[in-house]
């Protein structure tokens, strides 16, 4: 009688692929709980209610659309940062009916970054954990990006409310200097505005 081998043997796993194999589960945990993070972040942010307004100025557009919002919202207060003229503001406001005590006007800011770090810790006294952001759709990704940093520091959640408008998108690089900028004033104090001298694009 003829024994025939057995042709089913068991694969061997190498020393090197268990190893490479556990690696890739180690790699794989950071980016389970990043995924669960920005999850639980965005459906927090989608029931978030708001307790301000906070316009950023560069277009009156901006302001009159936030005229509009505050009257769906009637008991919000109103931040406009560095926007029209206060008189301009004053009567954009006024004509939609809105109170005048429900309306703060800053012209601290100097550029977007600016916008947020000159009233990030004013709002944060006033008890204001979260807030609608107003600005242009095609300004909103480095708004958002320099709010979460700068607000987000300060435990205030941003929720944002786009603009129409014209204008062509801004380029991502304008959306990462400022991004690193909120950062350096985090860690430094500073908003490093020397990068932009030599910048003479809108801000």
């Amino acid at each position: 009688m003829v024994l025939k081998a057995n042709s089913r043997r068991k694969k061997r796993v190498s020393p090197q692929g268990k190893l490479g194999k556990s690696r890739l589960k180690l790699l794989a945990i950071p980016l389970i709980l990043a995924s669960l993070g920005w999850l639980y972040y965005d459906l927090r942010q989608q029931w978030l209610k708001p307790e301000a307004i906070f316009v950023l100025g560069g277009h009156a557009d901006r302001e009159r659309f936030a005229a509009k919002l505050a009257k769906e919202y009637p008991d919000l207060p109103i931040w406009v940062s560095s926007g029209s003229p206060r008189r301009y503001v004053r009567k954009i406001f006024k004509k939609a009916g809105i109170s005048p005590e429900r309306l703060h006007l800053d012209y601290n800011a100097r550029d977007t970054v600016t916008n947020f770090t000159s009233l990030a810790d004013q709002l944060k006294a006033r008890g204001i954990d979260s807030v609608y952001l107003v600005t242009s759709d095609n300004h909103m990704r480095r708004a958002r990006l320099v709010g979460e940093i700068v607000f987000g520091s300060r435990g205030i959640m941003i929720k944002p409310v786009t603009v129409p408008s014209q204008s062509p998108p801004e380029p991502l690089e304008k959306s990462l200097r400022d991004g690193f900028r909120a950062i350096l004033w985090i860690i430094t104090g500073s908003t490093g505005e020397f990068w932009l001298e030599s910048d003479s694009s809108p801000l």
